[in-house]
């Protein structure tokens, strides 16, 4: 097994970013053209440059996570690892991190949106010790065209 190494993304990593996240039926199912181009993960990686990494094996990457904050509330955007690399505690690790960062920006809480139907998903956030909630509904609004309204 070739030696993994973690680091905080940079924009310079989108391309790789992005050919991670397209590699994963669910985390494609994810993404829409505005907010996951490369300006719009641009901007969410300067705005979160302390929260966001990505997992590399020989400069290719295998996984990342995008998680940030608004001053009150940390969230994980997404979670990637490439299939042929699951279940090498990439995940965790990455969420570990995640955690470590938004707590030293004085996060105190967290959360995720999963898909319903993503079993593999929601078991390993239980793992991770994250609650199911059941009595709030999530809605969004698009302020833009060209972002798809959801399911």
């Amino acid at each position: 097994m070739k030696k993994i190494e973690y680091r905080v993304l940079t924009e310079d990593d989108y391309d790789r970013l992005y050919e991670l996240w397209i590699s994963q039926d669910m985390t494609k199912r994810a993404m829409n053209p505005v907010d996951d181009s490369r300006d719009g993960i641009t901007r969410y990686i300067r705005r979160n440059s302390l929260t966001c990494f990505g997992a590399f094996e020989d400069e290719q990457m295998i996984g990342a996570i995008l998680s940030g904050h608004d001053g009150r509330r940390g969230i994980i955007h997404h979670l990637c690892v490439q299939e042929d690399h699951k279940r090498q505690k990439i995940a965790s690790t990455l969420v570990k991190m995640a955690e470590e960062g938004l707590k030293k920006e004085g996060i105190q809480k967290i959360f995720c949106i999963v898909f319903s139907n993503n079993d593999e998903a929601n078991s390993f956030w239980d793992k991770m010790g994250y609650s199911l909630r059941t009595n709030i509904n999530y809605r969004n609004k698009s302020l833009n065209d060209q972002i798809p309204k959801g399911e």
